[in-house]
């Protein structure tokens, strides 16, 4: 779908903006009604903020969302993942493997356990955990895959699978990005072992703060529930083997979900799939925009496969800066941003690169906890995985509009077709890109 822009200069060189129409809500998101006020104002008044009955209610609406056995709700995403990673049975000197491009909490609990890291390329389109790369970091300790649909893409998953099964391994989906995602007409969450998902209000599932586990392995979420759920952990658990240390959480840990936010997370479901359907089709408008643009790329997937990009959260782009006459992207995006669009390139760093992976000694044991939960080096250096060391370069950020207003997404997108024509101009001056680009903590909204 090609539109055409006036020619007009650049506004980094004085030119006008190409964003000029007032976005109202555009970009308001969770989307807050009466509904919601009302469902929390209902736990308030009750004064039943710590109880359960709420949540358990939520629960059961989320797995039959899911279509999985069980959903167990916790204080955030970060818990649900930990408790993903004790449920599968990891524990001391046990590895994982996960995609160095993501969020520090699809990685870090593992520390908790006793257990450490390995961490694996992506694929450079996808974004996502690349399968071809899993084997070479195997060993006889790995325990899981972690597999993350990063950004909302949903990752590979039977290619995933198959890899786990050939070396009998569990697979957790770190689904915080693609709450209600597809691949291949199968919601991602319910393709692994057991997956973990962020509900904190920065998501497009989002609920205020929490998280939730979800699995169809009596086992894992009977584990799961024992080790930081003290309250539903009797000893008439289906699980034998947990009945002798009932009543007591085995991890230690209080990890259930606010019941103002399950309250809010029930109403907030009624809703999801209809909100994510129009995000997915401003989404999808905005990239058609801009299909016939070179340099710029979609990253989404192709929804003729019965996949789908869930709510688009972190929504990125692809920048091919050689069809642009190596324009860096550092100078696009900043011509982009004076156009009116809030915009910088990169995503999150790679996380084998950061100290913490390297040289944190976090529990005194007189040496890098990821070399002291382990019986081996496993520290990777820079070169060990050269697309997720590059991505930064190479991906920016785009608007995640939560309505579907031809004439704003218009806008927006012209303000990225009009730089990319005008790419010749901003090659001088140009600077370059610093050595990095992104962050560890990196994701923000884009208007």
């Amino acid at each position: 779908m090609k539109t055409t822009t006036t020619q007009s200069p650049l506004a980094l060189l004085g030119g006008p903006k190409s964003v000029t129409l007032p976005m109202d809500d555009m970009f308001a998101w969770p989307i807050i009604t009466e509904e919601d006020e009302a469902a929390i104002l209902e736990v308030v008044r009750a004064r039943n903020m710590s109880g359960t009955d709420v949540t358990q209610k939520f629960e059961k609406e989320f797995a039959e969302w899911m279509g999985v056995k069980h959903a167990l709700g916790f204080n955030n995403g970060t818990a649900s993942l930990l408790a993903a990673m004790f449920g599968v049975g990891i524990g001391p000197g046990d590895e994982i493997i996960c995609p160095t491009t993501t969020y520090w909490a699809s990685a870090l609990p593992v520390y908790t356990l006793g257990g450490t890291v390995v961490f694996a390329d992506i694929d450079p389109r996808t974004l996502c955990l690349d399968p071809k790369d899993i084997e070479r970091h195997l060993s006889p300790k790995t325990k899981a895959i972690v597999v993350v649909h990063y950004l909302g893409y949903p990752a590979d998953m039977d290619e995933i699978m198959a890899v786990a099964n050939r070396h009998g391994l569990k697979v957790i989906e770190d689904v915080s990005h693609a709450q209600g995602g597809l691949y291949k007409g199968r919601k991602v969450g319910s393709l692994g072992h057991v997956s973990g998902y962020s509900l904190m209000c920065g998501k497009s599932f989002a609920i205020g703060e929490g998280g939730m586990l979800t699995t169809n392995d009596q086992e894992i979420y009977d584990r799961a529930v024992a080790f930081g759920h003290y309250e539903r952990y009797s000893k008439d658990i289906p699980t034998k083997s947990l009945r002798a240390w009932a009543d007591l959480p085995l991890g230690g840990f209080k990890n259930r979900m606010h019941q103002l936010s399950s309250a809010m997370g029930r109403v907030q479901l009624r809703h999801y799939d209809k909100r994510c359907a129009e995000i997915r089709r401003a989404m999808n408008y905005f990239w058609d925009l801009l299909e016939d643009v070179p340099g710029l790329i979609a990253h989404r997937v192709d929804e003729a496969t019965g996949s789908n990009m869930a709510g688009w959260y972190g929504c990125h782009g692809i920048y091919d800066s050689q069809k642009l006459g190596g324009l860096s992207i550092s100078r696009y995006c900043q011509a982009v941003g004076a156009e009116g669009v809030s915009i910088g390139p990169g995503c999150n760093k790679a996380l084998h690169t950061h100290p913490l992976f390297n040289d944190a000694d976090i529990y005194g044991h007189g040496k890098p906890t990821r070399i002291a939960n382990s019986s081996r080096d496993l520290r990777q250096p820079l070169g060990t995985l050269p697309v997720a060391e590059r991505i930064g370069h190479e991906v920016f950020h785009i608007p995640w509009f939560k309505h579907f207003r031809k004439e704003q997404i218009r806008e927006y997108a012209n303000a990225f077709r009009k730089v990319a024509e005008h790419a010749e101009e901003l090659l001088e001056g140009d600077p370059g890109d610093p050595a990095t680009l992104g962050g560890w903590n990196f994701f923000r909204s884009v208007k």
